[in-house]
């Protein structure tokens, strides 16, 4: 039994649960968010130290030992139920919950995607992904990660003023609200006018790549689907093709060096995935420059742009471990 891991309004995982279940694999889907309001879970110890887990959503019974793959795509975190009114109870009942949550994915199979909850936290990390990457070879923008108004001044002369700003971490989270995002943005006059604010709170700072086009590589297992997004066909996108005008952003499939495909292979290798969604920038000069890796990141517009199979390699990797049980 495949499980996915996500919310309901997710396209992802209803496209590949619906090709999972064209191969006749068996799927479930579960959002701990429903936990503890709408779902149970129980886990049993016998003398012995036999255990059994069991999770109990949406009226049916699940043994977590059938499971043989999870997907660990977009899940939400558990939230105390609407009677728990007092805003430090329901405070604690939701860390308790998550903890026991995670100590229930420890219990389960070895075949994740993109990989095991404490890998993806940790994967998450820029500076800890950038490391990484530069001890694979990978080239990398000149970057300060800083709260020091000094440290963008110094960067921003260094570099005649061609500086991008960019979250120090992955997204606002929903105490700001939802529907809010920070793309990358040039440096301007105006926020070296205003650099001691940077105290306030930290933020990468790269200097400028320039761009011949730049590329979204998605790896999945050991195989690599890389797309050519040419953002700078038009102003929207020129500095962050997330603005997506995919009407006047060409997207085509590209054929990656063979060494830079090793290194990409090697990258989610080392963060412990087995998926990322890697950026990268090629110059103009030719030379690939590592922006930074998704471990959960978006595909499915490059699927329908470019044709590549990303979901079928998903829906592979998924079923390899229920085809190994089948076959035991």
């Amino acid at each position: 039994m495949i499980l996915i891991l996500s919310g309901a309004d997710d396209l992802h995982a209803d496209h590949v649960a619906e090709m999972l279940r064209c191969r006749s694999a068996p799927v479930v889907r579960f959002d701990p968010a429903s936990f503890p309001s709408r779902a149970q879970i129980s886990l049993a110890y016998s003398p012995s130290g036999r255990n059994e887990a069991v999770l109990y959503a949406d009226g049916s019974r699940m043994d977590l030992a059938e499971v043989s793959a999870v997907w660990y795509r977009r899940p939400g975190a558990p939230v105390a139920h609407a009677e728990i009114r007092d805003s430090a109870a329901r405070a604690y009942i939701e860390l308790e919950c998550s903890m026991v949550m995670q100590d229930l994915w420890s219990l389960l199979c070895d075949t994740w995607l993109p990989g095991r909850p404490l890998a993806v936290r940790r994967a998450e990390q820029k500076a800890f992904q950038l490391k990484t990457a530069a001890s694979l070879g990978f080239e990398l923008p000149p970057t300060v990660i800083t709260n020091r108004p000094d440290e963008l001044l110094e960067l921003y002369r260094k570099h005649d003023g061609l500086v991008v700003s960019k979250q120090a971490a992955t997204a606002f989270p929903s105490t700001v609200g939802f529907g809010m995002v920070r793309f990358t943005e040039l440096v301007t006059t105006r926020d070296v006018a205003h650099a001691q604010t940077l105290s306030y709170c930290p933020m990468i700072l790269q200097a400028y790549v320039p761009k011949r086009m730049e590329l979204r590589i998605t790896v999945v297992g050991r195989r690599v689907f890389a797309a050519e997004i040419h953002s700078q066909a038009n102003n929207r996108t020129r500095h962050d093709w997330r603005r997506y005008h995919l009407a006047r952003t060409p997207h085509l499939p590209h054929e990656l060096p063979r060494d830079v495909e090793r290194r990409c292979v090697g990258l989610v290798e080392a963060l412990g995935l087995q998926y990322g969604a890697i950026d990268m920038i090629v110059t103009p000069d030719g030379r690939y420059v590592f922006v930074e890796i998704n471990p959960n990141g978006q595909y499915l517009w490059i699927e329908y742009q470019t044709g590549l199979p990303i979901s079928e390699a998903i829906c592979d990797l998924l079923l390899d471990e229920t085809r190994e049980r089948a076959v035991a």
